[in-house]
């Protein structure tokens, strides 16, 4: 089902973007030099649909970085959270072991001499004879 999710988005998105690409395949001029205009000495030239496309790849990757950096707070926190219930589960593995070191071996009750589990000796609930 997700191939198939995945195979329905992915493929109409690179059919307009096949589309878009043999439309706009002229040539553009990108200045880096805002001080020259006529001639500038950073400039790239390249298809236009080429330009759009890394514009966009490069906005993906920014957003990218800023959504990973405003989630440090929450990253951190899941850690510290971590390492506190592994402490917490560290310490209660060595309250059980101790609980069970300084444990009696037998905690059952006394049975009262004469009677049985379940009332008088040679007897079960429903009071028949064993």
């Amino acid at each position: 089902m997700r191939k198939f999710l995945t195979a329905l988005i992915v493929i109409p998105l690179g059919l307009i973007l096949m589309v878009f690409a043999v439309a706009n395949r002229h040539f553009v001029t990108v200045s880096f030099d805002p001080f020259v205009s006529n001639d500038p000495s950073l400039s790239v030239t390249l298809p236009l649909f080429l330009l759009l496309i890394v514009v966009a790849a490069l906005g993906v990757f920014a957003g990218g970085c800023a959504v990973w950096f405003g989630q440090r707070h929450w990253r951190r926190a899941a850690r510290r959270h971590d390492a506190d219930a592994r402490a917490a589960r560290g310490e209660l593995a060595d309250l059980r072991a101790q609980a069970a070191a300084t444990k009696p071996e037998s905690q059952r009750l006394p049975v009262p001499s004469g009677t049985g589990l379940y009332g008088p000796v040679g007897r079960d609930k429903q009071r028949a004879t064993l």
